[in-house]
């Protein structure tokens, strides 16, 4: 009877341990791709406008640095305020995209009530980030104000915002000052009124 009870026992110890062996394995998650990783790390540094953080993430993507630390200062300008923060992802041909909603002051501004969704496109090459892009979702009136700023107040371009893109260029003080051009726009007989606002808007 002894025998028989401990023969059931380490069945049973034998079985349970398996068991937890594989509700292990399963639970456990999986590694982290760390492109996205070092994606996640990109983009806390962007919005912390602090280009000391920002500038080691791009060391190996020299053409990309220069213009990606003066949009930082240009967003730094325009009090850039992050409203919503999509994680980064691959696209279809692998590279890491992190999409960031945000409100500034330039289309605050312009009073659309609308809210642009910046992309960053993060290309790496063996787990290194070399390369980075931005796209943006911005309605045609925002290009409209651009345009009647640089042909309408050319001190401007001249002034603040010259050697846009490059390390010699002065973004924050740009960036407020073409603030400045967009209202000026919309107090001008140009402004064409507030367009509608996108589906997705809406």
């Amino acid at each position: 009877m002894n025998t028989f009870r401990r023969s059931i026992t380490i069945t049973s110890v034998a079985c349970l341990t398996a068991w937890l062996g594989a509700s292990s394995a399963i639970a456990q998650p999986e590694a982290a791709d760390p492109d996205l990783v070092i994606a996640e790390s990109f983009i806390d540094a962007f919005y912390s406008f602090e280009p000391d953080r920002l500038a080691p993430i791009m060391a190996a993507a020299p053409e990309s640095a220069p213009r990606l630390l003066y949009y930082q200062g240009s967003a730094k300008g325009g009090n850039y305020e992050v409203l919503l923060r999509t994680p980064c992802a691959r696209d279809e041909e692998g590279i890491v995209a992190c999409p960031v909603k945000v409100k500034d002051d330039r289309v605050q501004a312009l009073g659309t009530g609308f809210d642009v969704t910046d992309t960053f496109h993060l290309t790496f090459d063996d787990g290194v980030l070399v390369k980075v892009t931005t796209s943006s979702n911005d309605q045609d009136i925002y290009r409209q104000a651009s345009v009647w700023v640089r042909e309408n107040m050319p001190e401007v371009a001249e002034g603040p915002c010259k050697n846009r893109g490059t390390m010699e260029g002065t973004p924050v003080e740009c960036s407020r000052a073409m603030t400045a051009g967009y209202k000026a726009f919309v107090a001008s007989p140009d402004f064409p009124g507030v367009p509608p606002l996108p589906d997705e808007a809406q």
